[in-house]
């Protein structure tokens, strides 16, 4: 759902797909091929979020901030499942892993990685393409260019998921029997190999 507050209404790209149960408040800028999934929410009150080119936001993430302050995913970032970003800057084609959570005034530059269920305190800063993990999180190597073709190649699939959505996600009830399973997994897997490629 989409919100205005205090006379800011966010702005969002045709292109961004933002599903029905994700909710986006107030001072908000959402960029191109922005993937937001359900159960996100995007609360521009305090201050303004800006979402890059690219971008996913998956399922039950939260991106917040403290008044005054503008929380920045520049483009093709890519934040996991139940992540918080709170008043934090995330470079370039960064990764922030599943339920991490990212604090006011953190610095990512581009081409980081996050792992999951990590914690990085207010204040911090971390150089290109950090690997950090824990809680409290600490940088333990540089990304490898393996490592950010993986990332990279994931957040394509993302990028490519709005159209998809645009085109083929609607409500629907529920089949009482399964139909031809081996079929649909062959074509499931000739379309992910096909995005997966590209």
């Amino acid at each position: 759902m989409i919100y205005a507050f205090d006379g800011f209404i966010p702005i969002i790209h045709p292109s961004a797909f933002i599903h029905p149960q994700a909710c986006i408040t107030g001072n908000v800028v959402i960029g191109k091929d922005v993937y937001i999934g359900p159960g996100a929410a995007l609360r521009g009150d305090w201050g303004k979020i800006i979402i890059g080119d690219g971008c996913n936001i998956q399922e039950n993430c939260t991106v917040h901030m403290f008044p005054g302050v503008t929380t920045i995913l520049k483009a093709f970032a890519h934040i996991g499942h139940g992540a918080v970003i709170h008043g934090a800057t995330i470079g370039k084609n960064c990764l922030v892993g599943m339920n991490s959570v990212i604090m006011d005034n953190v610095i990512l530059e581009d081409e980081c990685i996050v792992g999951a269920l990590s914690f990085i305190k207010q204040d911090s800063s971390f150089a290109r393409r950090s690997l950090i993990v824990g809680n409290p999180a600490k940088k333990i190597k540089d990304v490898s260019d393996e490592m950010m073709q993986w990332k990279t190649g994931g957040t394509k699939l993302y990028q490519s998921l709005p159209k998809q959505m645009f085109e083929t996600w609607h409500e629907c009830e529920p089949l009482t029997a399964p139909p031809n399973e081996e079929k649909i997994q062959e074509e499931l897997f000739k379309t992910w190999k096909r995005k997966s490629s590209l």
